[in-house]
């Protein structure tokens, strides 16, 4: 049995059976026989019901942000403005998709050959809780458009919102079996990769867990798409607006509690305005709000789980005896819940083991950097490589960043974020393969040449 606790009190909530073993099969045969009538679909009928489906997130958008704040905490505004993500990442394959699979045609000494992006079958996705309605989206939506279906494994902390968002496709007309929600734990993940029935897996999540279904899926040759880790660098240059640097630091930082694989970690800033951006990025720290996920005026909600809160303390702890000094915050909140304080890190010895890793909490590393090259060797002294944030107004400087930067994406003169319309990934340790955009619709496609 699955039940959530809201991580604000501390109370459980509502409660999901776990599948039997003959559940999950019948899940399973489910997906297979759908598969075989949808991949005959045309785009029309499929972009009708990526619309739909849009529709249906529009028109039940309290609910399903609700749920999402009681399962793990996010403010309900934040929660909101996801729902409403997800419905712009249904409509833009709705509308946008159908140019994405037009065939290619070549010329060849034997003659035309045409290239045609085709299904494969179903995709099983292994999700997480930070985003639980939009990391879930941003898998179905092209698995809907590309002719596949799919199953979805969602964090045991949120099956609430995996349910809520089997709803929402089901109401929108779609055959039975075109996407599941399959209320299983992880133990079962690594026979479901084998089944021959599943023929990809896409997971977001830890690094551990990315080796684990990695593993598994290279032992039965499946496709695999990881998004992982990161520890993104944001860094200031002279030239920069440095109050709105400031501003958008913060906001990198702290919100979804800190719960994010894109969120600015550590902040490296330029010895020039190192001192100026510290005083002010501190004073705005200081003044987040963390309290009661559903009010308005709240900045930040509780950490996901009282487990999560206390892996981010011993974090903390580890950094400061390596050497980190804690300016402030970083401290559990007294009361109900799993809150914790903003903070900052100043003299963080990077090549500490523990300054390696991801710190999944609002917490900030601010580190000082001499000149370019030095604040690119900081940026770049980690295993992961998800995303980057870059201040300047230097184009030569903009130049570097773009090219020696060692991540999938960076952000200039604004937070990184993720949008239905671009490339979504990292390298390194961060992950391989990419979500959103045509590149994320093709991922779980044959890419058929036609000879003739």
């Amino acid at each position: 049995m699955f039940t959530s606790i809201d991580p604000a009190t501390g109370k459980p909530g509502a409660s999901i059976p776990e599948l039997t073993a003959a559940e999950i099969e019948e899940r399973l045969a489910r997906a297979a026989a759908t598969y075989r009538t949808w991949r005959t679909t045309t785009l029309d009928e499929r972009t009708a019901l990526l619309e739909r489906i849009a529709e249906q997130f529009e028109a039940n958008a309290r609910e399903l942000a609700a749920i999402a704040t009681r399962e793990m905490g996010k403010t309900l505004k934040s929660a909101l403005a996801e729902v409403e993500k997800c419905a712009a990442a249904f409509r833009h394959y709705a509308q946008n998709g159908p140019a994405m699979l037009a065939p290619a045609t070549f010329d060849t000494p034997a003659g035309p050959a045409t290239a045609r992006w085709l299904p494969m079958g179903p995709v099983l996705a292994v999700m997480p809780w930070n985003f639980p309605y939009w990391q879930v989206v941003r898998f179905a939506a092209p698995t809907i458009l590309a002719g596949n279906v799919g199953l979805l494994k969602h964090a045991s902390l949120t099956q609430g919102c995996g349910a809520a968002i089997e709803r929402m496709i089901a109401a929108a007309g779609a055959p039975a079996g075109l996407f599941q929600n399959l209320a299983i734990r992880s133990d079962k993940v690594d026979a479901l990769i084998a089944d021959p029935r599943i023929v990809a897996v896409t997971l977001t999540g830890s690094e551990g867990a990315g080796i684990k279904v990695a593993e598994a899926a290279g032992r039965h040759l499946k496709k695999v798409v990881l998004e992982l880790g990161g520890s993104d660098p944001f860094i200031v240059m002279p030239s920069a607006d440095l109050d709105r640097a400031v501003e958008q630091a913060v906001t990198a930082r702290v919100q979804n509690s800190g719960q994010s694989c894109i969120c600015a970690k550590r902040m490296i800033v330029h010895a020039d305005v190192y001192d100026a951006f510290l005083d002010r990025f501190c004073t705005a720290m200081r003044a987040v709000k963390a309290g009661d996920p559903m009010a308005a005026d709240t900045d930040m909600g509780p950490l996901s789980s009282e487990e999560q809160r206390q892996t981010t303390l011993d974090q903390l702890a580890a950094i400061q005896q390596a050497g980190g000094r804690l300016l402030f915050g970083g401290e559990a909140l007294p009361g109900k819940g799993a809150y914790m304080s903003a903070g900052v890190l100043v003299d963080v010895p990077i090549d500490h083991p523990v300054a390696q890793e991801e710190v999944f909490g609002p917490v900030a590393m601010v580190f000082r950097a001499a000149d370019i090259d030095a604040a690119i060797a900081l940026a770049n002294d980690v295993p992961f490589g998800l995303g980057s944030s870059v201040w300047t107004n230097d184009p030569a400087e903009r130049e570097r960043f773009e090219r020696d930067i060692e991540a999938g994406m960076t952000a200039v003169n604004a937070m990184l974020a993720s949008s239905p319309e671009a490339p979504f990934g990292g390298i390194k340790r961060s992950g391989h393969g990419r979500e959103l955009g045509p590149y994320g619709l093709h991922e779980f496609m044959n890419l058929k040449t036609v000879f003739g």
